[in-house]
């Protein structure tokens, strides 16, 4: 009776585990599936009024104009969809969700704290590289390469470690679910 009670139990543990399993990866392909536009619709505006307004701090002249931030009138910065990130944003996703483990009030703060290191440190990156083109420095272009094609990742796995830290987050993105499906799913 003992063992059938704790069969029981077991298999409602393991059908809860596999309801979490579907939505965490469901949720991603939903995210995905209409290209990511929920990043860019939330981050997009954001982004480009904060620029505008730090930058504006500093330059009286600056004027917002659709995506294009414009100082002393002739110096105009585009906010384009890539400068938003939104790929960054699903990649934090990402590993947010494919880590099991992790309760639903926790999962919604490691978010929170994601998303907004990312924006501020994104924030960051627009406002040197902003200051780099006004200034005329010859060191643009390179910091901009730079900036895109190596320190940007280097944000999102940076920002996802300190989060591994800070929470005790014990699993491994994809690596834990995959452990769980083989341990209970083989024949």
């Amino acid at each position: 009776m003992n063992k059938q009670k704790n069969q029981k139990g077991k298999s409602k543990n393991q059908t809860k585990e596999i309801a979490d399993l579907v939505i965490r990866y469901g949720l991603l392909v939903l995210v995905a599936v209409p290209n990511l536009w929920i990043f860019y619709y939330l981050f997009a505006p954001l982004t480009k009024y904060l620029t505008y307004f730090f930058l504006s701090l500093f330059f009286e002249s600056a004027s917002l104009v659709g995506d294009v931030i414009t100082i002393s009138g002739c110096f105009p910065i585009e906010i384009i969809g890539a400068c938003v990130g939104g790929s960054a944003y699903y990649l934090l996703l990402i590993l947010n969700l494919s880590t099991r483990g992790i309760d639903i009030i926790k999962r919604i703060k490691l978010i929170a704290v994601a998303f907004s290191s990312f924006f501020l440190l994104n924030l960051l990156r627009i406002f040197i590289l902003s200051f780099l083109f006004i200034s005329e420095s010859p060191f643009f272009d390179i910091t901009h390469s730079l900036f895109w094609y190596a320190l940007s990742t280097i944000f999102v796995v940076g920002i996802w470690f300190a989060e591994v830290r800070l929470f005790k987050i014990k699993d491994i993105p994809f690596y834990s679910d995959l452990k769980f499906i083989f341990r209970n799913f083989r024949h």
